[in-house]
């Protein structure tokens, strides 16, 4: 099953996350821990931190470019994979994850991107994903699928974002995101994260229209764009990545105002169950399909 790289064209975009620091990091937390808050929490509050995207002349030329080259389908030396659940079109009016952060990652060159994890519904007009960049840092973004296709507000992974919207899930800070339809007839869909400091669901998005993914179904993936080294033959990212732990669990779909776990049978793994680790320049790399296509994680 192929799937649009939606990402790419925001491969140069010149904006600046500032990464958590060491008072940043997880501590010692069993499974399960705040791994899925009530969905249906009182809603209220705005994402702390979070802005209006805002491109300017450079990135606005180099996202165009790379467009260009990316529908002209050209040969490049670089790799693009990605891993984990797709939920059917018609499962779903709602989706949400707990998604891991790991604050200490970083990119080293700037034609690698990690996006991970990130999570959109079918039809939805945004897609929330988690993103690793040396461009950019460290940081969330809110992609419009309904407006310009590209990321419409953003948000730095820092020592106050950690305090605020995460809490350590198999030892290590992971937030709470939530993507439902809010409005059918305008095809209005929010983007919420679970504050826990105040037990709200925080707005951190909001947009209505046309879904242009031209994808019949949603996402809730592990996907990189890496180069190889060539001291080592491995992708920069199978070294810089060591460490860290990529997960993404309590994945739940909700339709008619009832919320489940994913399942076999409404969000398949996708492109295979089970990827072979040196097609993403890492031998090393391991996929773990932790639950019944509600948890997933990916690490060495």
């Amino acid at each position: 099953m192929k799937r649009r790289s939606m990402f790419a064209c925001a491969v140069l975009i010149a904006t600046t996350f500032t990464s958590a620091g060491a008072a940043a990091a997880a501590t010692g937390s069993g499974p399960g821990t705040a791994a899925s808050p009530d969905p249906n929490a009182p809603k209220g509050g705005v994402v702390a931190g979070a802005h209006a995207f805002a491109p300017g002349a450079r990135n606005s030329l180099a996202a165009k470019r790379f467009r260009e080259l990316h529908r002209a389908r050209l040969q490049r030396d670089e790799i693009h994979e990605f891993w984990g659940v797709q939920p059917a079109g018609d499962t779903h009016d709602g989706i949400m994850a707990t998604q891991s952060v790991a604050p200490n990652y970083r990119v080293s060159s700037y034609e690698d991107f990690t996006y991970a994890p990130t999570l959109k519904a079918a039809g939805s007009c945004m897609e929330v994903t988690t993103v690793y960049s040396l461009t950019m840092g460290n940081g969330l973004w809110a992609w419009d699928w309904c407006g310009h296709e590209g990321p419409a507000r953003e948000l730095k992974i820092d020592d106050e974002f950690i305090e605020t919207y995460t809490k350590p899930v198999n030892d290590r800070p992971a937030y709470n995101i939530q993507l439902v339809q809010t409005n059918a007839a305008t095809n209005e869909w929010t983007a919420y994260l679970y504050n826990h400091k105040t037990a709200v669901w925080d707005l951190f998005y909001r947009q209505s229209g046309r879904d242009q993914s031209n994808a019949t179904y949603g996402w809730d993936i592990f996907e990189i764009y890496a180069t190889n080294d060539p001291s080592s033959g491995n992708a920069y990212f199978c070294s810089e990545a060591k460490n860290d732990v990529f997960e993404s669990s309590s994945i739940r779909l909700r339709l008619k105002e009832v919320w489940r776990p994913a399942s076999p049978v409404d969000s398949p793994w996708e492109p295979t169950a089970q990827p072979n680790p040196k097609d993403w320049g890492c031998p090393a790399l391991k996929f773990d399909r932790a639950g019944a296509n509600d948890h997933w994680a990916v690490h060495q």
